[in-house]
């Protein structure tokens, strides 16, 4: 499941966006300022940037000289009313990959993500984590060369978790990924579904991380 960050000061456009992308199967985070829309973004979290350029704090094009001054190869797709030639050029001359005006199509954008998506990234069929592995064409995990029957649920927490080994995901980044914000965050869910993954996968597989969340070990 591929990560991706919004950044987007305009809350309407924001959850349009959102709400789009996680229906067709992208986790996402949102971001509403310049400064935490390049904090995020240099985190290394994240396979593609929607990019407002009219963001408060640090407008977009100051973002995208910092993050590919950085060396940062992240894709990122600039979102915004300033349509111009002029405004374009300075936009793709900067650094953005592609570049959609206000106001527009999600089909379309979600096109030119999957585009930008698949033109960074190889697809990776298997993915793998010491004697774990999850066929994500099949949607088939194997546990030291035994098939596991996950449910629907469980393949999902599972795909995040082996595409961010050692990472520590807390309770609200793993709801966000894997049940989208249908739930309280102050549900337990997550611990439920983790106990459910722990004894399908192996309980030393999956480490609780006191105070901050579960990391995969």
């Amino acid at each position: 499941m591929s990560s991706i960050l919004i950044a987007e000061d305009e809350p309407r456009i924001a959850s349009f966006v959102e709400k789009g992308l996680r229906g067709a199967g992208f986790a996402t985070t949102t971001v509403g300022d310049g400064p935490s829309a390049r904090d995020q973004a240099l985190s290394g979290h994240f396979d593609l940037l929607v990019l407002d350029i009219g963001l408060p704090g640090m407008d977009g094009f100051a973002v995208l000289a910092e993050l590919r001054g950085s060396g940062s190869r992240l894709p990122v797709i600039v979102l915004t009313a300033r349509d111009s030639i002029t405004d374009t050029v300075a936009g793709l001359e900067g650094g953005a990959d592609d570049y959609m005006a206000k106001p527009f199509r999600f089909e379309e954008l979600l096109a030119r993500v999957r585009r930008r998506l698949a033109d960074t990234s190889p697809e990776v069929t298997v993915l793998r984590h010491g004697s774990l592995s999850l066929d994500v064409r099949t949607r088939q995990a194997t546990v030291d060369g035994v098939v596991v029957d996950l449910s629907a649920r469980e393949y999902v927490l599972a795909e995040t978790f082996l595409r961010h080994p050692g990472q520590v995901l807390s309770r609200e980044q793993l709801l966000s990924r894997v049940w989208g914000y249908d739930f309280d965050p102050g549900s337990n869910v997550v611990d439920v579904y983790v106990r459910y993954l722990r004894r399908k996968i192996g309980v030393e597989r999956i480490a609780t991380v006191r105070g901050m969340g579960y990391r995969l070990v």
